[in-house]
């Protein structure tokens, strides 16, 4: 077995289908259910099973998931490492960005960061704050940029706050929020109590009528064309063409969502890594 077996048995777990697997991997399936076999001789052990609801992997798998994924980490460390000794900044680095920080600002933070660090491999990946947080703790990500009070023992510097506000069409801006049709959107769980505790203190739990969406790009869209209201972090809002009301909770508080940079404690003083959060915090005046 080598590291591109690990990458493969990796792939398999998350995609936990064969096909799926295969095309993320970039190869035929004919050719990953062999390889997968070699691995199994190799072994001595059959390593998964076909299911109609996909693949499963035996008590053995497990164990082999288990080992590969500890080498994979331990190989990221020690090139973490090596490269950490150059005079120039190098090396790899994973790193995450909420949906939302990706659509306004990553393209430039890439654009620059790879003309002053042209050695450095960057692995990007963007995604909702609680997966990124998640990859972080399994050590798949060196550093992310999150949204929301998330459960992290690592480094973790404040990059914003951001004023949630009552957003609407200008249309819509003399019609009482209990009229009209509240746009949802999904967030994570500490935040949607928040919006809850806003919409209680406010007598609007129960809205005439309610429209649920995944991302506040959608929802923000749907309150212009004015389908109804929404609760929307400022961020968000920087081009909106519409009525804008920052919310304050019953106790005169604002109402508030953070944006945070994690990192790991043993990774923070890599480099790649430091640079990056430099300039991420550069972006915000930090």
């Amino acid at each position: 077995m080598d590291e591109r077996d690990f990458a493969l048995l990796s792939t398999l777990q998350e995609c936990n289908n064969i096909s799926h697997a295969a095309d993320r991997l970039s190869l035929t399936q004919s050719a990953l259910s062999k390889r997968i076999k070699a691995i199994e001789r190799e072994l001595g052990c059959t390593l998964l099973i076909r299911t109609s609801k996909g693949v499963r992997f035996t008590p053995e798998g497990e164990v082999v998931l288990e080992h590969t994924a500890r080498i994979r980490h331990e190989l990221h460390d020690l090139r973490s490492y090596i490269d950490s000794t150059h005079d120039e900044v190098c090396g790899s680095l994973s790193a995450g960005f909420s949906v939302n920080y990706a659509a306004l600002r990553l393209p430039k933070l890439l654009a620059e960061y790879h003309r002053s660090y042209p050695l450095v491999r960057l692995d990007v990946k963007t995604g909702r704050s609680l997966d990124l947080i998640k990859q972080l703790q399994t050590s798949q990500l060196d550093v992310a940029v999150v949204r929301g009070e998330l459960p992290w023992d690592g480094k973790r510097y404040l990059l914003a706050e951001e004023r949630v506000c009552v957003a609407r069409s200008h249309e819509l801006e003399q019609v009482p929020l209990g009229k009209l049709t509240y746009i949802c959107h999904i967030s994570d769980s500490s935040q949607s109590a928040l919006m809850q505790r806003w919409l209680r203190e406010n007598g609007l739990t129960d809205p005439k009528s309610t429209l649920n969406v995944a991302d506040l790009h959608t929802c923000m869209r749907l309150v212009e064309l004015g389908v109804g209201w929404a609760l929307l972090p400022d961020i968000i809002l920087e081009e909106f063409d519409g009525a804008v009301h920052p919310c304050t909770f019953a106790n005169g508080e604002a109402f508030m969502r953070r944006m945070y940079i994690c990192c790991h404690r043993e990774t923070y003083e890599l480099p790649q890594v430091n640079a990056m959060i430099d300039l991420i915090r550069k972006g915000y005046g930090a």
